[in-house]
């Protein structure tokens, strides 16, 4: 089985510098400096915005809206739509090498659909990939519940030499996912349907952090060796260099 060195990483505080070791991950990766990583941690209130937000003419008022919701807003490395973090879903970066990184997208992203819905089906969930019709950060490889509210969403980061799939699992807390989307959505001038976003726990009362974050590395442990290591000085100092970019000022 292929090796993945597993991170679990506690917030830090600094939402722009999660965002930032990502990215730091996803260079050393493609450098060859390190091996496939795989990052797992409980998220902050965060809002993330693509650049194509970025260039919306509503995006100033979707940031105040975000920060007035109690969500710090910062600039993600995927494309799609502005989603939700909070402290009720789990974050999920996988970084790997890639020397033509175009060719392996799309299996990319059906690799993490098909081990992410076998981590829920562990659970006793009906999760399934697939886009609901007016989903928020709309993809093919959302992953949903029954096809009626959408749980994850994923999105890929290219560079030269390496690939990164980056996503959220909501857990709990729908209420707080749909109040901050209704307004920041309404800004972008994106229209969705607020009852196709959802969390775990609309259908598994009482389903924990915990439960989720085990069934994943369980289900990652199926396919890989897993290697349970630490971020390293040189990756955390990359980070706070590259924080700057993922922070939003407006």
């Amino acid at each position: 089985m292929p090796q993945l060195n597993l991170i679990k990483q506690a917030p830090s505080g600094r939402p722009a510098f999660d965002t930032a070791v990502s990215h730091a991950v996803l260079l050393r990766v493609a450098r060859g400096e390190l091996g496939a990583a795989f990052r797992l941690r409980r998220a902050e209130r965060v809002l993330a915005f693509s650049k194509q937000d970025a260039n919306s003419p509503g995006f100033g008022q979707a940031v105040e809206a975000a920060r007035e919701a109690g969500f710090a807003p910062v600039l993600r490395m995927a494309g799609g739509r502005a989603a939700v973090f909070h402290e009720g879903t789990l974050a999920i970066a996988h970084a790997t090498p890639a020397g033509k990184p175009t060719e392996g997208t799309r299996l990319r992203f059906e690799e993490t659909g098909e081990w992410l819905v076998a981590a829920l089906n562990r659970l006793g969930l009906d999760a399934r990939v697939g886009e609901l019709p007016g989903e928020y950060c709309p993809g093919a490889f959302s992953v949903n519940l029954g096809g009626r509210i959408k749980v994850a969403g994923l999105g890929q980061r290219l560079i030269s030499g390496g690939a990164h799939v980056g996503g959220v699992v909501v857990v709990s807390d729908t209420a707080s996912l749909r109040d901050v989307l209704v307004p920041v959505y309404d800004a972008l001038g994106l229209e969705w349907d607020p009852a196709t976003a959802g969390s775990l726990e609309d259908d598994v009362p009482g389903i924990g952090i915990g439960d989720v974050g085990e069934a994943i590395v369980a289900e990652l442990a199926a396919r890989h060796e897993l290697v349970e290591t630490e971020l390293d000085a040189e990756t955390l100092e990359l980070g706070t260099t590259l924080e700057e970019q993922h922070a939003i000022e407006l």
